[in-house]
């Protein structure tokens, strides 16, 4: 007991030289800091994010919008890629996507049509007598489907991401952040301590 009340003394003598209004004026200060910061880490996020939405419906430079983003996020707390309407994942670059799938249909377009006007060349060389009905029909139609173009399916999971963000980071969020606990324990501290010897000390 008399261990305890030393060891409570010595913590004592060295907390109670701060004044209790300097540590709540400190964790205040602190914590308007740190909820200032991650509002400003978040709006950073949303920036970026935006950044990415835009590349994307403008065919802008959509991999280097991701980059920024994918590094401010892995960088700053408080950058979770919230979607505003609940789709996950949060970046679906719809219109690269429809874009790509756009190109493959046109790609085979072309092709095919090629492929057709070279079965119409071939299939009259073969058949120079026939005409409708007859067998240039199914010469043209064999010669498409051996020599035709097929659409190619695009995965759509390739142009879905999610950033994940971390609990702390080495910010100025996440210091004041870390500060403002170890202010609101010493002032729990102080407080506990101080009852607890004007107590035993009666």
């Amino acid at each position: 007991m008399n261990m305890n009340k030393r060891f409570l003394h010595h913590i004592w003598t060295r907390i109670r030289p701060i004044k209790t209004w300097y540590v709540l004026a400190a964790l205040i200060l602190s914590a308007s800091v740190s909820v200032v910061s991650l509002r400003n880490n978040y709006i950073g996020m949303t920036e970026r994010r935006g950044a990415v939405y835009k590349a994307d419906q403008n065919s802008g430079d959509v991999e280097g919008a991701l980059q920024a983003l994918r590094a401010y996020t892995a960088a700053h707390m408080n950058t979770d890629l919230e979607a505003d309407n609940g789709v996950y994942p949060p970046i679906q670059l719809k219109y690269t996507y429809a874009r790509l799938v756009q190109a493959e249909h046109d790609r085979v377009d072309a092709i095919n049509s090629q492929v057709y006007t070279e079965a119409q060349h071939y299939c009259e060389a073969l058949y120079p007598g026939s005409f409708s009905g007859g067998p240039r029909v199914p010469c043209i139609e064999a010669y498409i489907k051996q020599h035709g173009a097929s659409t190619k399916t695009i995965p759509d999971s390739l142009y879905k991401f999610d950033f994940v963000s971390p609990r702390w980071s080495p910010d100025l969020a996440g210091w004041s952040l870390l500060l403002s606990v170890v202010l609101f324990f010493l002032t729990i501290l102080r407080f506990i301590v101080g009852r607890w010897l004007r107590h035993i000390t009666r």
